[in-house]
């Protein structure tokens, strides 16, 4: 079969000599040049009468690209730093972590590419980055065994209504770091989340025993930059038990549960449980204390990174309408950003706030979480 070089080089010799002959010599070569190229034969006749048009010269049309390489590297860096997050929770802290990677020295980027950034579309961040994107189907298993004995019990005595939405009413659950199977002991992670502000707040834990669950609550509360006013927890044995139950009534603290089976109950932790827990230190087993001292490493970082670093979205109206529920969300925030914006949350706790996230490097606790996870997968393998 001839290239098209060949069929081309072919017309420019023959095509002189077709337009010189006669009727039946044109027939002739035609036939010829149809048996030699395949050609069908009116693109031949084309061909030999008019040659090959010359290539065109014209720009292709069509708007030219906005977004033109250094931007889309600019946008891929902030995304990577702040935890390859969506574009609806992008969108809205890209000023904001712009401003604290230039501050930090992280990245530098021109005035024009800069304003580019800043005025794109959630469609805009999601198409430049949809080569990138990686989809993660893995689960873990649930360990959650129910504690009956004081359901009867739960909720108790309430001393701040839930339905006062203020920080301090935290969601809890427990993630098990069992790998593919729930037989012998392994470590878990106490996992609480505020539901007014976000805040999150992960600690390892030996074993479920309420004696450990319960000390773990205790410390974690210290963490928290607002005081504890309630819990809410599954209806697993390591939270319905009278340890957690007597140290709640000393404390007054508000001590609630879920519905059997009702994961939707507690969509605020289960939420934090798979994109601050799961995404983080993954699937693996865990069972020594080497991995306990790593997980309580990792964790110390990742609260400042999630709670400072990482915007989430709120919730603010559900509406069912011709058989769809159609949700509506607040733009995207920090879980900081969210309690400076607390009124009930006193001046000086904001100042320390304000006074830590200042000296935060995003790029530095990402980078020593990440260091940490290969050490602690490296542990767990």
């Amino acid at each position: 079969m001839m290239s098209q070089r060949s069929k081309q080089e072919l017309v420019k010799t023959i095509r002189p000599r077709y337009l010189k002959a006669d009727r039946t010599a044109k027939t002739q070569i035609l036939t010829e040049f149809i048996e030699t190229t395949g050609y069908h034969r009116k693109y031949a006749i084309r061909l030999l009468k008019h040659g090959h048009k010359p290539a065109s010269s014209k720009k292709r049309r069509g708007r030219r690209k906005t977004y033109q390489a250094d931007v889309v590297l600019a946008l891929k860096r902030v995304w990577e730093v702040y935890g390859f997050i969506c574009s609806k929770r992008l969108h809205p802290f890209m000023a904001e972590g712009v401003t604290v990677l230039e501050r930090c020295g992280e990245i530098e980027i021109a005035p024009e590419t800069k304003q580019l950034l800043l005025k794109m579309s959630r469609a805009t961040i999601d198409r430049c980055l949809k080569r990138e994107r990686e989809v993660q189907t893995k689960r873990g298993l649930s360990t959650t065994k129910p504690g009956s004995l004081l359901k009867s019990s739960i909720p108790i005595q309430t001393y701040t209504p839930w339905e006062d939405e203020r920080p301090g009413f935290l969601e809890i659950d427990l993630v098990a770091h069992c790998g593919l199977t729930t037989e012998g002991t392994y470590l878990y992670t106490l996992t609480a989340t505020d539901i007014a502000t976000g805040w999150t707040e992960c600690m390892g834990v030996v074993n479920k025993t309420q004696t450990a669950v319960s000390q773990a609550i205790k410390q974690l509360r210290q963490n928290l930059p607002f005081p504890l006013l309630g819990l809410d927890s599954d209806n697993g044995s390591e939270f319905i038990n009278n340890t957690l139950l007597r140290y709640c009534r000393e404390e007054q603290i508000t001590f609630t549960r879920s519905r059997p089976y009702q994961k939707n109950d507690q969509a605020h932790v289960e939420q934090k449980n798979w994109n601050v827990v799961r995404l983080t230190v993954g699937y693996q087993r865990m069972e020594t204390e080497a991995e306990l001292d790593l997980l309580a490493a990792i964790y110390a970082d990742l609260r400042l990174y999630v709670n400072f670093f990482q915007p989430a979205l709120k919730l603010i109206s559900k509406e069912r309408i011709d058989g769809r529920t159609i949700k509506k969300y607040d733009p995207a925030k920090t879980p900081f950003r969210r309690t400076l914006a607390e009124p009930s949350v006193g001046v000086e706790i904001k100042a320390q706030l304000m006074s830590k996230y200042v000296a935060l490097n995003p790029v530095t606790l990402r980078t020593s979480i990440d260091r940490k996870c290969a050490e602690l997968w490296k542990l767990a393998r």
